[in-house]
């Protein structure tokens, strides 16, 4: 029970980097953004959630857990709300910064419930948390979209907002105390990032793979519901129930996070990235027919190949140093935005210029660069 609080809360915190995503076009025509830059809604969501992982999420290490989640969760939700009653640019982009650097709290409950889990299960707890958060972030969309349709964009921001001031309550009384072990510093805690990043080549790697990946990820579904919404004429509602379909991917984190305890790294790695980079190269013919049903079901595998790598490479990266964890979990989840918020801008330019078969090449690319990256990497004994 208590690890399907956690992937609930997991969910609930990341799901506040997509809400926009769908909305996109009305919140930049509410708040008067130009086309070409309408990825920055996203993206300084995105980027307020790196810095979350780089300077906050390390403290799991050093500092009591539960009091540094509830926390972060209250000031995501005081966040959330700012967010949706602001009305004007520089306000509400402030507003999602600082919601995106609190729902890294998410990344803090992902490394505790691998500590809490029993030994020879922390695949399958790892892949029940991931698979919460991964629903979060699928659901996030068409929960916004249909937000939108019955009032408008700022729903989306302002009932979030109410449900994290329920978590953090719901958190306080639920999370076991747990302190980490770490010692030194804020300052040491910070440096000794640098020293794993360089000697941990697999944390390296890894972070490459899930950075080209979640580029993809974000590049589809930035771009994706303006292609649907000019080129097929769908509405908020409609582009809603897309997203739904595509939230099917999120069941492929716990089959991975079971191949992961069974020792099937390198196997679940090459499924997951062949799936996401033929998926998208698919997409180019089935727009070109017309077909929405086709664009689901490759929404829902490329959905997958990035869940499946994501659960398979956390499984690999917690396994190196599990004093670290706090510490590995912010650099891995770090670069592997750095390549979200990458994919999050360049989608609307990509697609102004190029057209959908821009925006599938690009994303095809980025599927064909991690496998390119992974096929150079020695098997290690410990996976």
């Amino acid at each position: 029970m208590r690890t399907f609080i956690i992937a609930i809360a997991c969910g609930l915190l990341a799901a506040n980097l997509y809400y926009a995503q769908p909305l996109i076009s009305a919140i930049g025509a509410d708040l008067q953004v130009p086309d070409a830059t309408l990825g920055l809604i996203v993206t300084v969501t995105q980027i307020g959630y790196c810095i979350g992982l780089l300077f906050v999420v390390p403290l799991a290490d050093r500092v009591e857990n539960r009091t540094l989640v509830c926390g972060m969760v209250a000031v995501s939700a005081v966040a959330m709300a700012y967010a949706g009653l602001a009305r004007g640019v520089e306000p509400f982009f402030i507003a999602v910064t600082v919601a995106g650097l609190s729902s890294a709290g998410a990344q803090v409950l992902v490394p505790l419930a691998a500590h809490l889990a029993p030994e020879g299960r922390q695949g399958r707890v790892i892949g029940t948390v991931m698979a919460g958060l991964l629903t979060g972030i699928m659901l996030a969309r068409p929960v916004s979209s249909a937000l939108a349709g019955l009032g408008d964009w700022r729903l989306a921001f302002l009932v979030p907002s109410g449900l994290l001031a329920v978590l953090a309550v719901a958190l306080w009384f639920m999370l076991p105390r747990h302190r980490g072990v770490g010692t030194g510093s804020y300052g040491a805690i910070l440096r000794s990032m640098a020293v794993l990043l360089r000697e941990e080549p697999l944390l390296r790697r890894r972070a490459f793979y899930q950075a080209c990946l979640f580029c993809a990820f974000n590049l589809f579904w930035t771009a994706g519901p303006m292609m649907l919404q000019r080129r097929f004429g769908l509405s908020h509602e409609e582009i809603a129930l897309f997203a739904l379909a595509g939230a099917g991917g999120a069941l492929a984190a716990p089959i991975a996070g079971r191949m992961a305890d069974r020792g099937l790294i390198r196997r679940g790695t090459v499924i997951a990235m062949s799936a996401l980079g033929l998926s998208f190269a698919l997409t180019v013919p089935a727009v070109a027919m017309g077909s929405v049903l086709a664009l689901a079901v490759l929404a829902i595998l490329l959905d997958a190949g990035t869940q499946g790598n994501q659960v398979v490479s956390q499984n690999v990266v917690y396994a190196l140093r599990p004093h670290a964890r706090g510490r590995i979990n912010a650099i891995y989840m770090s670069l592997m935005f750095v390549g979200g918020a990458l994919g999050s801008a360049i989608a609307p330019l990509l697609y102004v210029r190029g057209g959908w078969t821009a925006c599938a090449a690009a994303g095809t690319g980025m599927a064909v660069a991690a496998f390119l990256a992974f096929a150079t990497e020695r098997r290690p004994a410990r996976v």
